[in-house]
C-alpha cells in the first residue's frame, strides 16, 4: 500500500516573523499588566495558526494587508508546516498561562507566558523560529 503526501502549502517566509513581532508585543503586555485579555487573545490567535496556518491568523491579515504590499521583491517562500507547528507550542504555553491565570498561580501565568515571549521574540528579533526548529529536528528523528 502506498500513500500519497498532500502538496506542501508554501507561504511568504517573512510573515511570520511579522507575526512574531506583533505576538512579542502581546506577550509582553500580558506579562507586565498580568492581563487575562492579552494573553486570550494571543490565545485565540495560536489557536488560529494551530488549526489554519499562521497566514490565516489576524496577523497574517495585517501582513498581507498594509505590510506586503510596501515591499519590493520577490517574496521568499517556505513551507507552513514548521511556522504551523510553532504555533501549536505557542497554544500550549498560552493555555498553560491562562489556566495559571484562572488557578490564581501567578508563577505559572508568569513562566509559561515568558516561554512564549523568548521563542516570539526570538525570531521577531533574529529571525530564529524555535518551533520551527524543533519541527525540523522532530522530522529528522523520524525519518531515522
Amino acid at each position: 500500500m502506498t500513500t500519497i503526501d498532500a502538496p506542501v502549502t508554501l507561504i511568504d517566509a517573512r510573515g511570520p516573523r511579522f507575526g512574531a513581532a506583533i505576538t512579542t508585543t502581546v506577550l509582553a503586555l500580558a506579562l507586565v499588566f498580568h492581563s487575562p485579555v492579552a494573553i486570550i487573545f494571543q490565545l485565540v490567535v495560536f489557536a488560529t495558526g494551530a488549526l489554519l496556518g499562521p497566514q490565516k491568523t489576524i496577523y497574517g491579515l495585517i501582513y498581507r494587508t498594509f505590510v506586503k504590499p510596501q515591499l519590493k521583491g520577490d517574496a521568499p517562500t517556505e513551507d507552513v508546516r514548521p511556522p504551523q507547528f510553532a504555533q501549536r507550542v505557542g497554544l500550549g504555553f498560552a493555555i498553560v498561562a491562562t489556566l495559571g491565570l484562572a488557578l490564581s498561580s501567578s508563577l505559572t501565568f508568569t513562566i509559561a507566558t515568558s516561554f512564549a515571549l523568548a521563542a516570539a521574540f526570538l525570531n521577531a528579533a533574529f529571525n530564529f523560529c524555535l518551533g520551527c526548529e524543533m519541527y525540523l529536528l522532530i522530522a529528522c528523528l523520524k525519518s531515522h
